[in-house]
């Protein structure tokens, strides 16, 4: 039996109907924005951040000129874990037809706008599935279901004592001779004044919530770890501002919405005021204009032995 049958919901209307009557009860407002209850998450789950998380998507397909580094071949079933908008993994669907795609967030991504519903642009393929878990509580796959197993950007979401039972986990439902890539990014180093008051803020938003924000150069080490052969890993050092054309502007625009979406969580914690906050993020767009400032992304994969 194919994994995704195992998943597939009995009509997509009928499962967003049921997520509606519990959408409320799982969130709670900080600062104007919408964020999931009981999780250490630390950024939104709102429609704002949805444009933010695609955004982003298009920015690191374009900076990593893929959607993957791993030599992964032509698999046969392939998990994202913390999918967030489905993004990625549609992609990855269209990308592989003959494979399963299947996404795992926390929340379910926003349906299809009605939009391109009459447009006739399906945006959801159907080898590709969504399915409600946390990596944190154990998956709700058998071991061994997936060829390649990918996870990008939770360093907002896996507490920092967490981390090796997250791979743990990818690794379990990895099979033997798959792989598991990981991305991750760090606050940008250096910067003027402004910048570094943002990056600061940042790090200790992720200490109150229990996260680490410079968990991104260890990933391959960790990987390492958790007993995966030929990892390789690499830093890709993404440009901020017009300097570095495209992808700069790209990556500026990236992280002004970033800091805008930790927002309500820095106040929150009183780690600042939101008149120093807003003048920071105003002052750093100078900064950016007149530096050459980098932001700071990191590729890890590696491969489950196959004895």
């Amino acid at each position: 039996m194919r994994l995704l049958s195992w998943f597939r919901p009995h009509g997509r209307a009928a499962a967003t109907r049921s997520s509606i009557v519990t959408e409320d009860r799982r969130f709670r407002l900080i600062g104007g924005r919408r964020y999931v209850r009981g999780s250490p998450y630390l950024l939104p789950k709102d429609d704002a951040e949805i444009h933010r998380l695609d955004f982003q998507h298009y920015m690191l397909r374009y900076a990593l000129r893929s959607n993957y580094l791993a030599p992964i071949g032509q698999p046969r079933d392939i998990l994202d874990v913390g999918t967030g908008t489905g993004r990625w993994a549609i992609e990855m669907a269209l990308a592989f037809p003959a494979a399963n795609v299947v996404g795992v967030d926390l929340v379910t991504p926003a349906a299809d706008a009605e939009a391109e519903k009459r447009a006739g642009l399906d945006i959801r393929p159907e080898n590709y599935t969504f399915v409600t878990a946390n990596i944190l509580e154990r998956l709700p796959f058998p071991g061994m279901s997936f060829d390649f197993v990918h996870q990008r950007l939770l360093v907002g979401a896996i507490p920092a004592v967490r981390w090796p039972d997250d791979i743990a986990e990818m690794v379990r439902v990895t099979r033997p001779g798959g792989w598991v890539e990981l991305v991750e990014a760090a606050p940008p180093p250096g910067g003027g004044p402004a910048l570094q008051a943002l990056s600061t803020w940042l790090v200790q938003a992720c200490e109150k919530r229990g996260l680490d924000a410079v968990v991104g150069p260890r990933i391959g080490e960790m990987l390492q770890a958790a007993g995966l052969q030929n990892v390789r890993y690499q830093e890709a050092d993404l440009p901020i501002g017009r300097y570095g054309d495209r992808l700069g502007t790209l990556t500026e625009t990236n992280l002004i919405s970033f800091y805008t979406s930790i927002r309500g969580l820095v106040l929150m914690y009183e780690l600042t005021t939101g008149e120093q906050f807003a003048a920071a993020l105003a002052e750093a767009r100078r900064e950016i204009a007149q530096g050459r400032w980098i932001w700071p992304y990191f590729v890890a994969f590696g491969q489950r032995p196959t004895a």
